[in-house]
Protein backbone atom coordinates (compact mmCIF):
# COMPACT_ATOMS: atom_id res chain seq x y z
CA UNK A 1 0.00 0.00 0.00
CA UNK A 2 1.18 3.53 -0.70
CA UNK A 3 2.32 5.37 2.39
CA UNK A 4 0.74 8.78 2.90
CA UNK A 5 4.11 10.48 2.51
CA UNK A 6 4.55 8.90 -0.96
CA UNK A 7 1.40 10.50 -2.30
CA UNK A 8 1.83 13.89 -3.86
CA UNK A 9 -0.57 16.83 -3.99
CA UNK A 10 -2.24 15.55 -7.16
CA UNK A 11 -2.89 12.08 -5.69
CA UNK A 12 -4.42 13.67 -2.61
CA UNK A 13 -6.61 15.99 -4.69
CA UNK A 14 -7.82 13.03 -6.79
CA UNK A 15 -8.71 11.20 -3.56
CA UNK A 16 -10.54 14.25 -2.17
CA UNK A 17 -12.56 14.58 -5.38
CA UNK A 18 -13.50 10.89 -5.51
CA UNK A 19 -14.36 10.80 -1.80
CA UNK A 20 -16.72 13.72 -2.30
CA UNK A 21 -18.27 12.54 -5.58
CA UNK A 22 -17.22 9.20 -7.08
CA UNK A 23 -19.51 9.81 -10.06
CA UNK A 24 -17.21 12.50 -11.49
CA UNK A 25 -16.02 11.67 -14.97
CA UNK A 26 -12.35 10.99 -15.62
CA UNK A 27 -12.21 14.12 -17.79
CA UNK A 28 -13.63 16.26 -14.99
CA UNK A 29 -11.21 14.88 -12.40
CA UNK A 30 -8.27 15.35 -14.77
CA UNK A 31 -9.32 18.92 -15.49
CA UNK A 32 -9.69 19.78 -11.80
CA UNK A 33 -6.24 18.41 -10.90
CA UNK A 34 -4.48 19.85 -13.96
CA UNK A 35 -3.75 16.62 -15.84
CA UNK A 36 -4.83 15.09 -19.10
CA UNK A 37 -7.05 12.02 -18.95
CA UNK A 38 -4.39 9.34 -19.48
CA UNK A 39 -2.02 10.30 -16.64
CA UNK A 40 -5.01 10.91 -14.37
CA UNK A 41 -6.42 7.46 -15.19
CA UNK A 42 -3.00 5.90 -14.49
CA UNK A 43 -2.89 7.57 -11.06
CA UNK A 44 -6.41 6.41 -10.19
CA UNK A 45 -5.60 2.89 -11.38
CA UNK A 46 -2.38 2.83 -9.28
CA UNK A 47 -4.29 4.04 -6.21
CA UNK A 48 -6.83 1.25 -6.79
CA UNK A 49 -4.14 -1.42 -7.30
CA UNK A 50 -2.33 -0.31 -4.14
CA UNK A 51 -5.54 -0.55 -2.13
CA UNK A 52 -5.74 3.17 -1.35
CA UNK A 53 -9.03 3.32 -3.26
CA UNK A 54 -10.95 0.28 -2.02
CA UNK A 55 -14.07 0.86 -4.09
CA UNK A 56 -16.50 3.47 -5.31
CA UNK A 57 -19.93 3.57 -3.73
CA UNK A 58 -23.05 5.71 -3.63
CA UNK A 59 -24.01 7.35 -0.35
CA UNK A 60 -27.57 6.28 0.36
CA UNK A 61 -30.00 8.01 2.71
CA UNK A 62 -30.93 5.28 5.24
CA UNK A 63 -34.30 6.86 6.01
CA UNK A 64 -35.35 6.80 2.34
CA UNK A 65 -34.57 3.07 2.09
CA UNK A 66 -36.42 2.15 5.26
CA UNK A 67 -33.47 1.96 7.70
CA UNK A 68 -33.95 5.02 9.90
CA UNK A 69 -32.72 3.54 13.19
CA UNK A 70 -28.95 3.71 13.87
CA UNK A 71 -27.66 1.92 16.92
CA UNK A 72 -24.13 1.93 18.30
CA UNK A 73 -23.55 -1.39 20.01
CA UNK A 74 -20.69 -1.83 22.47
CA UNK A 75 -19.69 -5.44 23.13
CA UNK A 76 -17.59 -6.79 25.98
CA UNK A 77 -16.36 -10.37 26.04
CA UNK A 78 -14.64 -12.52 28.63
CA UNK A 79 -13.09 -14.73 25.95
CA UNK A 80 -10.18 -13.36 23.90
CA UNK A 81 -9.07 -16.67 22.42
CA UNK A 82 -8.21 -16.95 18.74
CA UNK A 83 -11.16 -19.27 18.15
CA UNK A 84 -13.62 -16.88 19.79
CA UNK A 85 -12.21 -13.90 17.86
CA UNK A 86 -12.53 -15.77 14.58
CA UNK A 87 -16.11 -16.82 15.36
CA UNK A 88 -17.05 -13.27 16.36
CA UNK A 89 -15.62 -11.89 13.09
CA UNK A 90 -17.68 -14.47 11.18
CA UNK A 91 -20.85 -13.47 13.06
CA UNK A 92 -20.21 -9.78 12.35
CA UNK A 93 -19.68 -10.46 8.63
CA UNK A 94 -22.85 -12.58 8.47
CA UNK A 95 -25.18 -9.93 9.92
CA UNK A 96 -26.07 -7.34 7.26
CA UNK A 97 -27.47 -4.95 9.87
CA UNK A 98 -23.88 -4.31 11.03
CA UNK A 99 -22.52 -1.69 8.64
CA UNK A 100 -19.32 -0.89 10.56
CA UNK A 101 -17.45 -2.74 13.28
CA UNK A 102 -14.25 -1.96 15.15
CA UNK A 103 -12.11 -3.79 17.71
CA UNK A 104 -11.46 -1.27 20.45
CA UNK A 105 -9.10 -0.52 23.27
CA UNK A 106 -10.46 0.60 26.62
CA UNK A 107 -13.56 -0.50 28.49
CA UNK A 108 -15.32 -2.13 25.50
CA UNK A 109 -13.90 -4.75 23.20
CA UNK A 110 -15.94 -4.04 20.05
CA UNK A 111 -18.07 -1.19 18.73
CA UNK A 112 -20.56 -1.76 15.95
CA UNK A 113 -22.83 0.53 13.95
CA UNK A 114 -26.12 -1.24 13.28
CA UNK A 115 -28.93 0.02 11.03
CA UNK A 116 -32.47 -1.34 11.22
CA UNK A 117 -36.00 -0.27 10.25
CA UNK A 118 -37.40 -0.15 13.79
CA UNK A 119 -36.97 -1.20 17.43
CA UNK A 120 -38.56 -4.60 16.82
CA UNK A 121 -35.96 -5.30 14.11
CA UNK A 122 -33.22 -4.25 16.52
CA UNK A 123 -34.61 -6.61 19.15
CA UNK A 124 -34.48 -9.44 16.59
CA UNK A 125 -30.89 -8.50 15.71
CA UNK A 126 -29.93 -8.36 19.40
CA UNK A 127 -31.43 -11.81 20.10
CA UNK A 128 -29.55 -13.33 17.14
CA UNK A 129 -26.31 -11.68 18.25
CA UNK A 130 -26.43 -12.90 21.84
CA UNK A 131 -27.48 -16.39 20.72
CA UNK A 132 -24.56 -16.63 18.29
CA UNK A 133 -21.75 -16.72 20.87
CA UNK A 134 -21.03 -15.91 24.52
CA UNK A 135 -20.75 -12.20 25.35
CA UNK A 136 -20.12 -10.59 28.73
CA UNK A 137 -22.07 -7.41 28.06
CA UNK A 138 -23.87 -5.70 25.18
CA UNK A 139 -24.75 -2.01 25.46
CA UNK A 140 -26.92 -0.29 22.85
CA UNK A 141 -27.01 3.43 22.19
CA UNK A 142 -29.66 4.71 19.81
CA UNK A 143 -28.80 7.67 17.60
CA UNK A 144 -31.20 10.60 17.77
CA UNK A 145 -29.65 12.58 14.90
CA UNK A 146 -26.64 12.32 12.63
CA UNK A 147 -24.76 15.58 12.81
CA UNK A 148 -22.02 14.90 10.30
CA UNK A 149 -21.04 12.42 7.62
CA UNK A 150 -17.91 13.42 5.78
CA UNK A 151 -15.14 11.97 3.63
CA UNK A 152 -11.70 11.39 5.14
CA UNK A 153 -9.74 14.63 5.77
CA UNK A 154 -7.08 13.89 3.13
Amino acid sequence: MTAAKEMDRVDREILRLLATDASLSLAEIADRVGLTSTPCWKRIRRLEQEGVIRGRVATIDPVKVGLPVSVFVAVETADHSSDWLQRFAEVVRSMPEIVDAWRMSGDVDYLMHVVVPDIAAYDDFYRRLIAALPLRNVTSRFSMERLKAAPLPI
